[in-house]
């Protein structure tokens, strides 16, 4: 009997690791025990698997090291996705860019939002907490014209019972209730080749 309780225990939770969107959600929560300060400065670094400095971020720095921890360099991704498809991408639009850039490109969020939009799911956007799961990515648009990016956990807030939301607003990686604090602007899911 104490034989198959722990083979019950070993299959559940090999079923739950199997669940990318927990995963990812998991993942992102891990982000909000870092002690991070603002910073989106252009830093040079390696490629691929390179990263800004381990004690700075913005919010697509959240998204990044999420999906680094298990398993998904979005530096490289993105990199080949837009050195491939570069008017896709809205670089030249925006910054006046005529190339890419690895050390920059994946860290900018109208960058994020077309690489998911080109290789996940783009998901409608809605004013119901339903339809918003763990694991899903969302994008926002802050006063000043601000993009944002943060991704849903399987948390909900217990005033609201909206899900709550992992992301960096300025105070470092954080978990909010934020959903519906400001104008939505993308939503979207994400699961790299490369995850089992």
């Amino acid at each position: 009997m104490r034989y198959f309780l722990i083979l019950l225990i070993l299959i559940s939770k090999s079923v739950v690791s199997a669940n990318f969107e927990h995963d990812l959600a998991d993942s992102a929560l891990e982000r909000t025990n870092f002690n991070i300060r603002y910073d989106g400065s252009y830093f040079s670094m390696a490629y691929p698997n390179g990263d800004v400095p381990e004690n700075v971020g913005v919010c697509t720095d959240v998204i990044i090291r999420a999906y680094r921890k298990i398993g998904a360099d979005l530096q490289q991704l993105v990199h080949e996705d837009m050195a491939n498809n570069f008017s896709d991408y809205p670089s030249k639009r925006i910054w006046g860019l005529k190339r890419t850039d690895k050390n920059i490109d994946h860290r900018r969020v109208p960058n994020l939002q077309a690489f998911f939009r080109r290789n996940g799911e783009e998901l409608p956007l809605t004013l119901q907490a339903k339809d918003y799961q763990a694991g899903h990515l969302v994008t926002w648009m802050l006063p000043g014209n601000l993009p944002h990016i943060g991704i849903v956990t399987q948390l909900v807030s217990e005033k609201t019972g909206y899900p709550l939301i992992v992301h960096n607003i300025g105070s470092g990686p954080q978990l909010e209730d934020m959903l519906f604090r400001y104008k939505i602007t993308g939503h979207y899911k994400y699961r790299p080749e490369s995850y089992p």
